[in-house]
C-alpha cells in the first residue's frame, strides 16, 4: 500500500503578514532604498536629527502605500489596473475599407 502526500495550497499566491504577491517585493526593495539612503545622507555628514525623522517617515509612506495597494488591488489586480489603463477608450475608423476588405478575404471564398 502506498502512501501520497497532498500539498495543499500549492497554487496559492504567498502571503506574508497581510502582504500578497508582489508587494513583498515592492516592500523589499524599498526598505533597500530606504537603509542605503540613510548610509549616504549618514556619509554626506548631515545630523542624524535630520536624518533620522526623514528615513522613518519615508518608511512609513512606504508601509502604508504598500498595504494599501496590496488590499486595494490584491496579487493580479495592480497589473490589470496598469493593463486598463493602456487601452483606448475608442478607436476611429474613416474608412468602411476595412470592413470590405473582411468580408472578401477568405471568410467569403470557401470552397
Amino acid at each position: 500500500m502506498s502512501v501520497y502526500q497532498i500539498n495543499k495550497g500549492v497554487s496559492k499566491p504567498i502571503v506574508f503578514k497581510g502582504l500578497k504577491a508582489q508587494y513583498i517585493a515592492y516592500l523589499a526593495i524599498g526598505l533597500v532604498l530606504l537603509l542605503i539612503s540613510f548610509a549616504i545622507l549618514y556619509i554626506c555628514g548631515l545630523s542624524l536629527w535630520v536624518i533620522l525623522p526623514l528615513i522613518v517617515g519615508l518608511g512609513s509612506a512606504l508601509f502604508f502605500s504598500v498595504f494599501r495597494l496590496s488590499h486595494r488591488f490584491g496579487e493580479h489586480g495592480l497589473s490589470k489596473h496598469f493593463a486598463k489603463k493602456q487601452l483606448p477608450e475608442f478607436i476611429k475608423c474613416n474608412s468602411r475599407q476595412v470592413f470590405i476588405n473582411l468580408k472578401q478575404s477568405n471568410h467569403g471564398n470557401r470552397n
